[in-house]
């Protein structure tokens, strides 16, 4: 498993869906995983610390690990199949449940876990990075700066 660390969301056009991007800490590779609006919304929320009045899904199942006394420790995406990717979380007791990898990033965002990945995936899936797209990238992380998760409503 490589640990990996979340670049942000974007949407991408002329589709207009919405893809989070994952970067290989020690290594040039970057993972980039297609997800629904929602989940777009609520990793850019995470990822800005923004505030909500009420608890949003993804922070009401935060709440709810706390207060059965575990802790999400590690999301680990283990594996991809016709462009379908597959994670787990593995929490603190040794518990592991199946979850979908958009899901597992939005909660590993409000509980500090890390995020890794299968080597299989990021050979399959991942894309090396070159000067080309380091600066896309740089050009990805600037659209950030102004990106809000309103963006991501439909």
């Amino acid at each position: 498993m490589r640990e990996v660390e979340v670049v942000g969301v974007r949407v991408e056009m002329p589709t207009n869906q919405p893809l989070v991007l994952l970067r290989e800490l020690e290594g040039s590779r970057y993972l980039p995983i297609w997800i629904g609006a929602v989940e777009a919304s609520a990793i850019a929320y995470a990822q800005q610390g923004t505030e909500t009045t009420r608890p949003l899904t993804h922070e009401l199942m935060q709440h709810l690990v706390l207060a059965l006394g575990d802790e999400l420790e590690e999301v680990r995406i283990t594996g991809v199949s016709d462009g379908i990717f597959f994670a787990e979380l593995a929490f603190a007791s040794g518990v592991k449940v199946e979850a979908r990898p958009s899901d597992s990033i939005a909660l590993a965002l409000r509980a500090g876990a890390r995020i890794v990945c299968a080597e299989d995936v990021l050979d399959e899936a991942g894309i090396a990075s070159t000067t080309e797209e380091d600066e896309e990238i740089e050009k990805f992380r600037e659209f950030l700066d102004d990106v809000t998760p309103e963006d991501f409503q439909e």
